[in-house]
């Protein structure tokens, strides 16, 4: 009899330990899959958009390149913007930068142009000469996929975010992850972008 409990003891000791084995694995296995999708993240390179002129423009074509991302309107008292915007990308696109404007009609309904005609209002009051998308939604239920991305931290990686404004900037690194965003009211030639496009 006791050599049964003995037995049945030892038995019941291996079992404890198989499934707390069992259930340490399975608690790794767990962690490393949240490991996993917390460190998984998309680049900006997997999108492609329609630029003002109807022209396909795909991101993968800005590898290497530090990006600005700002959503543009033609009617608001930031509109002036797009002068420092065309300075700092004069100066610094052939230093691997680029600013990529999106019009929205998303704040005030200040972007209630058509293609053509933003078109012609960024190149004859502040020469805009950087690429220029097509207009989109920047916010709400048709939020255009890029800005989901840029939104959605389960997406960049980074942060959730909300465009609060025109102008809202957003900071793409050179393998096209986003590293920061900034409001509306931060100057193109703010030390925050100037320096991050110096690598300072």
């Amino acid at each position: 009899m006791k050599k049964f409990l003995l037995t049945c003891s030892v038995m019941l000791f291996w079992s404890y330990q198989f499934n707390a084995q069992t259930k340490m694995v399975t608690t790794t296995s767990e962690n490393n899959t949240k490991m996993i999708v917390q460190t998984t993240k998309e680049t900006i390179y997997q999108f492609k958009v329609t630029d003002l002129y109807g022209k396909i423009f795909d991101f993968s074509s800005l590898k290497g390149k530090k990006i600005l991302i700002v959503n543009t309107a033609s009617e608001c008292g930031l509109t002036p913007q797009y002068k420092d915007l065309e300075s700092i990308y004069e100066k610094y696109k052939d230093k691997n930068f680029v600013i990529v404007g999106f019009p929205a009609n998303n704040f005030g309904a200040q972007e209630p142009g058509s293609n053509e005609q933003i078109a012609k209002f960024c190149e004859m009051n502040y020469g805009v000469t950087f690429p220029m998308m097509s207009k989109i939604s920047v916010k709400g239920a048709d939020k255009h996929e890029v800005y989901q991305f840029l939104t959605q931290k389960s997406k960049n990686g980074l942060q959730d975010s909300e465009v609060e404004w025109n102008f809202q900037k957003y900071l793409i690194n050179e393998n096209g992850e986003l590293v920061k965003v900034l409001s509306p009211r931060v100057l193109p030639t703010d030390t925050a972008i100037v320096g991050w496009i110096n690598g300072n």
